[in-house]
């Protein structure tokens, strides 16, 4: 795969609030899909991806939780970008213990009718 892509929930209305969020500012190419979608499944499978969170595949590497979330400033503008070296500065396991307790919560933030 070449291009780089995020996955996100597609039942879950923040997710789609920053998918949408997102789509509107990108500078760099980046497919954002549903997880739920059969591209979606056939790539959170071909990464042997099995967490309920929003995924990154970037460079042919995934990532997830903070770590996704970080690395799509940099398909943003220079403004969105120039946060990105100082998330990192924040430690990983405090990173993802927020982000878990954000993406737990997160039917209770935007809510999505079907």
């Amino acid at each position: 795969m070449s291009e780089d892509l995020l996955l996100i929930d597609g039942q879950c209305g923040l997710c789609s609030w920053s998918g949408q969020f997102l789509s509107k500012r990108l500078k760099r190419p980046l497919n954002i899909l549903e997880q739920e979608s059969a591209i979606g499944m056939s790539h959170m499978q071909e990464f042997n991806i099995e967490v309920d969170s929003l995924v990154l595949i970037r460079n042919n590497n995934s990532y997830v939780f903070s770590s996704a979330a970080i690395r799509c400033l940099l398909y943003l503008g220079w403004h969105y970008r120039i946060l990105f070296p100082f998330a990192w500065l924040v430690p990983k396991f405090l990173r993802d213990a927020i982000y878990k307790i954000v993406s737990k919560n997160r039917q209770r933030i935007l809510y999505v009718k079907n």
